[in-house]
């Protein structure tokens, strides 16, 4: 719960700062929505990926001429599907908190990079029609680092591109025995800025 306060502050924290920092800015901060589709899979063990979906909200803040700060709040849909056994899938749902730091490479084109918390919302091991709760098998935080690009077609509309690399293990420890595996998710989609 300490974690899940400690993003909220981040998130808080970021976007008062974006007020200040529109007022002393030529260019203003600008809000906008954002989804499309995550390519997930679970490293250490034997595991496929799976589709899920992602979307959300975020405010882009410039920092200087080519540098800018993205504070996100996005529905994360994360998990894996078993190698060798197409029917059983854990299906983990977050919601995350990406701060990205976003470069301009060229007036349209941003690089990006940055941390990301997520909070586990829903988490299921599903095999063909039977849903079973996984709670007591998945940690409730996730740690990962964002690299990403994006390209704007015009002010408000543009395609964008992510892969977040998971840094902490999201499988809890049994019985003395701790499993690992970390998330990875691939994203791709569309923003649009008011």
């Amino acid at each position: 719960m300490k974690k899940f306060f400690l993003g909220l502050a981040i998130t808080a924290g970021t976007l008062s700062f974006a007020q200040e920092k529109a007022a002393s800015s030529a260019s203003p901060v600008r809000f906008g929505l954002k989804a499309g589709l995550n390519v997930a899979t679970i490293s250490g063990g034997d595991s496929k990926a799976k589709a899920g979906f992602y979307g959300g909200a975020f405010a882009n803040i410039p920092l200087a001429s080519n540098f800018s700060i993205q504070p996100e709040v996005l529905y994360n849909g994360a998990g894996a599907k078993a190698e060798g056994m197409d029917d059983l899938k854990v299906n983990l749902s977050y919601i995350s908190v990406p701060v990205m730091f976003q470069y301009n490479a060229l007036p349209n084109l941003y690089l990006e990079a940055g941390p990301q918390f997520s909070f586990l919302i829903d988490s299921k091991f599903k095999y063909q029609s039977v849903s079973v709760d996984a709670k007591d098998y998945i940690k409730g935080f996730d740690f990962g680092l964002g690299l990403g690009a994006g390209y704007y077609f015009n002010n408000n509309i543009g395609i964008t591109a992510r892969y977040v690399a998971g840094l902490t293990d999201i499988a809890k420890e049994i019985q003395g025995t701790e499993a690992e595996g970390k998330n990875n998710v691939f994203q791709i989609g569309l923003a649009y800025k008011f």
